[in-house]
């Protein structure tokens, strides 16, 4: 099985470390990677994510895709994640800051030990396992550094906690980028916008998300894992060699829309699903 967008055997020989790799975005992305010849490591803090995932997957592509138990809040358990994946592979050379995790909730109700879980993990997280690859490997040898964030630009009510710490990660890229211009590194983001994927099952049923987040999108649809997939796989490929210190925002038009121009549903408005993970389609 090949990928649908890029050539084959893009990616041979590199190797690949995706966080959060065990459902939605993070599957996406290792699935994408895969396919198109790398060796991939997905970790996550869960077991029971990661570990289906990675047998999934491999039966999926073909080719084994490692799974691996990281906690990115603990430095110890980051080293070790990244001790390991260098004593197989011998070398990484795009790491994908997927793992992260947040809540709806309104500001006034998050106590300070929900604030600083979601600050911990999105932000704290992303810079543990950036440093620890750098350190050990791309900072004398070159790479990609690909961190998924969201829409940072304007207000997201309910997720004050995640957008403060996802526009740190951006921020945080930005600088990285430059300070790493002539390691031969390039950092970069990709902005997801609203994504039918496994992590919307994670909202109180009673909120009817799901039947509200297509209307607020230009573009009428939610994005398919895949898409990010594909932008992460642009960015990481040597396509992205002459771009750093980017957010590339994929998002059907959401962050430029304003109230005052009416974008109508169409009558044939597609019915959002939250489609299976990749192992788990026919």
């Amino acid at each position: 099985m090949n990928s649908s967008i890029f050539r084959d055997g893009l990616f041979e020989g590199k190797v690949c470390l995706v966080t959060g790799g065990g459902t939605g975005i993070g599957a996406a992305v290792a699935l994408e990677l895969s396919l198109l010849g790398a060796d991939v490591v997905i970790a996550s803090r869960k077991p029971e994510h990661i570990e289906p995932a990675a047998l999934g997957l491999s039966e999926r592509t073909g080719r084994e895709v490692v799974g691996e138990q990281v906690d990115i809040r603990d430095l110890e358990s980051v080293s070790s994640l990244v001790e390991r994946v260098l004593e197989r592979f011998g070398r990484i050379d795009v790491l994908v800051n997927n793992g992260g995790g947040q809540f709806l909730a309104p500001a006034e109700t998050i106590s300070p030990r929900g604030w600083d879980a979601v600050v911990q993990t999105n932000l704290t997280g992303t810079w543990n396992m950036t440093r620890a690859v750098a350190d050990a490997w791309m900072l004398e040898h070159g790479g990609k550094v690909v961190n998924i964030t969201m829409l940072t630009t304007g207000a997201f009510p309910g997720m004050a906690h995640s957008v403060a710490a996802r526009g740190g990660v951006e921020s945080m890229s930005r600088t990285l980028a430059l300070e790493w211009a002539t390691r031969g590194i390039q950092v970069n983001c990709v902005a997801p916008g609203f994504v039918a994927s496994s992590g919307l099952k994670t909202y109180p049923a009673e909120l009817d998300i799901l039947s509200q987040l297509q209307s607020i999108v230009p573009a009428k649809r939610l994005a398919h894992c895949r898409e990010i997939a594909w932008a992460v796989a642009w960015l990481a490929s040597e396509a992205g060699d002459y771009v750093t210190g980017s957010v590339l925002t994929v998002d059907g038009g959401k962050s430029l829309w304003g109230s005052w121009w009416p974008v109508p549903d169409p009558p044939d408005m597609e019915t959002l699903e939250i489609p299976p993970e990749p192992w788990e389609q026919e």
